[in-house]
């Protein structure tokens, strides 16, 4: 690995979300040096609900972060199914900390970007905002060049790239390359307030719901009481109305939508839609695989490398396993290229079977007839205690151990 004028070699990170602050944290605790760079100005108010699995858990404890997501965030005790009428299929991921070591934790997104971008400060990463990168310059003996789309550039010795699903790195490393696959599933969301739901108490529980066409999920992501209730309605796409579409339109029409879409769903549902504001409206992308994940001196992490969409509930927990696991091969200080490949040869496998189950796992929220739905509702019931069960590879998966 080169290294700068002063003998500490620099890594250019792309991405503010998840795995960018993380994986420079991780870099600085590797003795490199770290500057980020995000395309977005800095806001603490963007994103909807998600889940830290314990797996995940396990590298914001490693951090110090572990404590305060718990603090601030919601413990998930169990992830209960019921069908559209109402009927309890069953509950999944009881018991998580006691199984795992950590509980699994719902948080909003702005909170939890929050938290890492005020841990990278803290760790003296140097951040950049409103920097959308065009271009990677590369050439042998020199320093590996970012460019910006404000015309500033950066020098480096190496560029991880962790900038999503639609990331401009991924352009680089791999140029006419596999686009992100769009699932065929839309997904709705956003924060109700708890009002919404007073009379139908959940407590640490995430209550979902399939129906004969979609699936809805709603539960806490504060441990505030004057916090909001987060929520999602995951969709089939049809009539050739994609994502773009909808968010073309006026959040009173999306709302008609999701009213007609879940009419007759079980209470408190259509309160929840009813309550709902600043409708955020995503398509339903993964990449299933990849010919590479590197190129030279950059690298691919996180979604750049391998999109999940959300039906595992692993997005976020993949990005930090990522960002832990590269930061302790950074420590090996061998070449750089070598570093690479066991990155991509120790990640590939588990990061590609997650891509897999979790679009798997989208196709029993698309549409059926009403005998199709009955049907499957009473394949989950039997079904689902099982499965689960099996997935425990998932969660007991410890970062810190690989």
């Amino acid at each position: 690995m080169s290294g700068r004028p002063t003998g500490r070699p620099k890594a250019l990170v792309i991405g503010g979300g998840i795995a960018g602050p993380v994986t420079a944290i991780f870099l600085k605790k590797a003795g490199i040096g770290a500057e980020l760079f995000e395309a977005w100005p800095y806001s603490t108010g963007i994103g909807g609900g998600l889940q830290i699995a314990p797996n995940g858990m396990h590298v914001l404890a490693e951090i110090g972060l572990a404590d305060e997501m718990i603090r601030r965030g919601s413990i998930a005790e169990s992830f209960d199914f019921h069908s559209q009428s109402g009927a309890r299929l069953c509950s999944v991921n009881q018991n998580m900390r006691q199984r795992f070591g950590q509980p699994a934790v719902n948080m909003c997104r702005a909170t939890l970007n929050e938290m890492l971008i005020n841990k990278a400060w803290c760790e003296n990463v140097e951040l950049r905002f409103e920097k959308r990168l065009v271009a990677i310059e590369d050439r042998a003996d020199r320093p590996v060049v970012a460019h910006f789309a404000d015309g500033t550039m950066a020098e480096g010795d190496f560029v991880i790239g962790a900038d999503g699903v639609h990331s401009a790195v991924r352009a680089h490393v791999i140029p006419d390359g596999p686009k992100p696959f769009d699932t065929g599933l839309i997904g709705f969301g956003g924060f109700v307030p708890r009002t919404a739901i007073a009379d139908a108490p959940i407590g640490q529980r995430v209550v979902t719901t399939f129906g004969q066409s979609g699936f809805f999920g709603y539960g806490f992501c504060s441990s505030d009481e004057n916090d909001s209730v987060m929520w999602w309605s995951t969709q089939p796409s049809s009539h050739r109305v994609d994502a773009t579409a909808f968010r073309a339109m006026s959040q009173d029409a999306i709302k008609r939508h999701l009213l007609d879409f879940h009419a007759g769903w079980h209470d408190p549902i259509p309160r929840i839609l009813d309550a709902a504001e600043n409708i955020v409206v995503t398509a339903t992308l993964d990449v299933a695989t990849l010919p590479t994940w590197s190129r030279q001196r950059t690298l691919l992490i996180g979604d750049a490398a391998h999109a999940t969409s959300p039906h595992a509930g692993q997005g976020a927990s993949l990005a930090l396993e990522d960002a832990m696991r590269l930061g302790r091969l950074m420590q090996d200080k061998q070449e750089l290229g070598l570093t690479f490949q066991r990155f991509e040869t120790e990640r590939r496998p588990r990061a590609e079977k997650i891509v897999a189950l979790a679009r798997r796992n989208g196709n029993s929220k698309r549409e059926f007839s009403a005998t199709g739905a009955w049907i499957r509702d009473r394949m989950l019931k039997l079904l689902l205690p099982i499965t689960a069960k099996g997935m425990d590879w998932m969660y007991a998966y410890d970062p810190r151990a690989a």
